[in-house]
């Protein structure tokens, strides 16, 4: 069944808060977390037994110091495994213990983390590089997703590092003593990435990157932009200029709170929750030890392939944390987590798929809850929805400790087929989106206008709910829709479905295709920053797409710094937003900007 564009899969709530309700749903989730011993007459009722907390990390993650032997040829073996290995099912971890490692060059492929386990970035040296380039595809570095590189300090050998990614591919935690270059050697194209929390002595060079977001960090300078650069929170940044050169640039990011992150306390191995951060400027760890708190492993059910959703479920009940290690996980009921400020943390590019058409993960209207660094596989029978943050009609006031979903990515299709009518739904206020790519495949295998249907992207029906790196591509109506009330979008990346057949296939009523991201007519308070939309109709170039941005004309709902662009005139926009700001037209890609709106 696929939901009306019109209204929401739950009705829109306004201007609301219950603390009670709050309050009533820990109680519930605490007494959940006691199991349910065996009575006198030996009855079992709700049995659970204990799943330790814990234990070694799994096969796929390869932990160094610097006198283990031959590095190189390890990260060499796995960089030949995982170079072009777009949609295999192999997972790595590289961790690196404190100390300085020489002559390193690690090449990052797909499915691919390297981290520092120090609790500083300085704790842990790379006198060399950690380089993503594109030669697996001609130079071209549209499709190096599903990568990362945290924790760790870099002395770039000739002065540079290499770091030429797009979707889904952070660079967080990171300190370069020296420059960054996002392009491609030759510099091909490049579609876009995301920085947070890192230090980049010399100057970030885009070059061929269309856009790009940088959150909370410090750089050298800021070589040039192409169609949207977006900076909150960045020290060096350059001023806001938007469209030309297009920068769009915020002092401060309103609130933040740093991805969870794996590190060594002498020989053992803790994670650490950063503490939220209000109206940031620059990196979290500049004065050494971050604010936040660190959790023992052993408080942590370490999740190893072939772990099922039942222990799963039942090592949060019983009060432990998860952590994924790298892998891919068969689901046949939604991982739940009802328990406040517990941490979901997966290494690795952890990689969730739910089968028979349930939700893949349900959290509750509880405070502090942690995702991060997990992928999301849409399963061949249709899920309803992939990730749900809170029930329908939540209400919970969670602005002092609000839930996160950090580097939480959503598939659907590429690696085989795979449907969702809407990929995550947010009904929980103050909910934290810090960088997600939400994507409908538009190549791979199991792609097509029906064979990978779905719907809708993100649908978010809570109050204050924050994005900050905002990534959702292809979907087959709208990509983002926004009920909730004083929402904020701080950069937004989005290219409309490039196999829709005809016009007729995308009409919406009246109205020639549906928008990027629409915020209802019921909506009085939303703004966003640093936002483009691109169309590339290659099945019928033909096709007209009315907007980008759909939003209602009201005091409150404000925009900054809108594009959208028609990639080589394949397909047109009429307008930007609504029906302000001028068409795309002819063969060539030139975008049609709005500064401000209304």
């Amino acid at each position: 069944m696929h939901v009306p564009p019109t209204a929401p899969r739950s009705a829109p709530r306004r201007h609301r808060r219950s603390k009670a309700l709050g309050f009533a749903a820990l109680a519930v989730s605490l007494l959940m977390a006691v199991p349910t011993a065996q009575t006198a007459s030996g009855e079992e009722s709700q049995q659970v037994q204990a799943v330790p907390g814990g234990g070694d990390l799994g096969p796929n993650v390869h932990v160094f110091d610097p006198s283990t032997p031959d590095i190189q040829g390890k990260v060499d073996e796995i960089f030949k495994k995982q170079e072009s290995a777009q949609f295999g099912l192999d997972r790595y971890a590289l961790l690196f213990k404190p100390g300085t490692y020489d002559n390193i060059n690690a090449q990052i492929g797909f499915y691919t983390s390297i981290a520092g386990l120090g609790l500083n970035p300085n704790d842990t040296t790379f006198n060399g590089d950690v380089t993503v380039d594109a030669g697996w595809f001609d130079g071209n570095a549209t499709q190096n997703f599903w990568r990362s590189a945290e924790n760790l300090t870099l002395n770039p050998v000739n002065g540079t590092n290499r770091w030429a990614v797009s979707q889904a591919a952070p660079f967080r935690r990171m300190h370069v003593k020296g420059g960054l270059n996002l392009a491609p050697d030759g510099y091909g194209w490049a579609s876009g990435g995301y920085i947070a929390d890192s230090k980049i002595d010399g100057q970030v060079g885009p070059y061929s990157q269309q856009q790009w977001y940088t959150r909370d960090s410090s750089v050298g300078g800021w070589g040039n932009g192409v169609w949207n650069m977006t900076f909150s929170g960045v020290e060096g940044a350059p001023a806001n200029s938007f469209p030309e050169p297009p920068y769009t640039t915020l002092q401060t990011t309103p609130i933040s709170r740093e991805k969870p992150f794996l590190y060594l306390d002498g020989d053992d191995y803790k994670v650490f929750v950063p503490q939220k951060r209000e109206n940031a400027r620059g990196v979290s760890w500049a004065n050494g030890t971050p604010a936040g708190e660190s959790i023992p492993l052993d408080q942590f059910y370490v999740v190893k392939e072939g772990a099922d959703a039942a222990t799963i479920n039942a090592a949060v009940e019983q009060g432990l944390h998860l952590l994924f290690t790298p892998g891919v996980y068969h689901i046949d009921e939604p991982i739940t987590i009802n328990r406040p400020d517990t941490v979901a943390l997966g290494l690795g590019l952890a990689t969730i798929i739910p089968d028979n058409g349930v939700t893949a993960i349900k959290v509750g209207d509880v405070d502090g809850v942690k995702l991060a660094g997990l992928l999301v596989d849409a399963g061949p029978v249709n899920s309803e929805t992939l990730i749900e943050v809170g029930p329908e009609n939540a209400s919970a006031d969670h602005a002092a400790n609000p839930t996160s979903l950090q580097d939480v990515f959503v598939r659907i299709g590429g690696a085989g087929p795979g449907k969702a009518t809407t990929s995550i739904v947010v009904n929980s206020d103050d909910t934290i989106i810090d960088h997600t790519w939400v994507w409908r495949a538009d190549h791979g295998e199991g792609w097509g206008w029906e064979t990978n249907r779905a719907d809708y992207g993100v649908r978010v029906n809570g109050d204050d709910v924050l994005a900050t790196g905002l990534f959702v591509e292809h979907f087959n109506k709208y990509d983002v829709e926004w009920y909730g009330e004083r929402g904020r979008t701080i950069f937004f990346q989005n290219e409309k479905a490039y196999d829709a057949p005809n016009q007729e296939a995308i009409q919406n009523g009246d109205t020639k295709g549906y928008a990027a991201y629409r915020v209802d007519d019921s909506v009085e308070e939303h703004e966003g920053w640093g936002m483009g939309s691109y169309c590339f109709y290659n099945v019928d170039p033909t096709i007209v797409q009315g907007h980008g941005f759909k939003a209602p004309v009201k005091p409150g709902v404000k925009f900054h710094s809108l594009i959208v662009v028609s990639l080589g005139g394949q397909g047109q926009y009429e307008h930007v937003i609504n029906e302000v700001g001028s068409p795309t037209s002819g063969t060539d890609t030139i975008p049609s900007q709005v500064v401000s709106f209304p």
